[in-house]
């Protein structure tokens, strides 16, 4: 049931299924690659402009209150 193999794979059986994964991967191609990375770049860019925003009306408001 809870029975644990103690026994070890050789190292170049390790590596040779390694190999076999790697050439499993499909790699995107240059201009996928670029579309996405702009992508995540603007993305990452429109959220920490609308976090601070929000940030920014939170400290207004904070100050506000702490100042009546």
């Amino acid at each position: 049931m809870g029975e644990n193999s103690t026994e070890k794979a050789p190292k170049t059986s390790w590596f040779t299924g390694l190999k076999a994964e790697f050439s499993k991967i499909i790699w995107p191609d240059r201009k996928s690659l670029t579309r996405q990375t702009i992508a995540v770049v603007a993305v990452s860019v429109i959220l920490g402009l609308i976090i601070a925003v929000i940030d920014l009306f939170v400290r207004y408001g904070v100050d506000i209150l702490v100042n009546l």
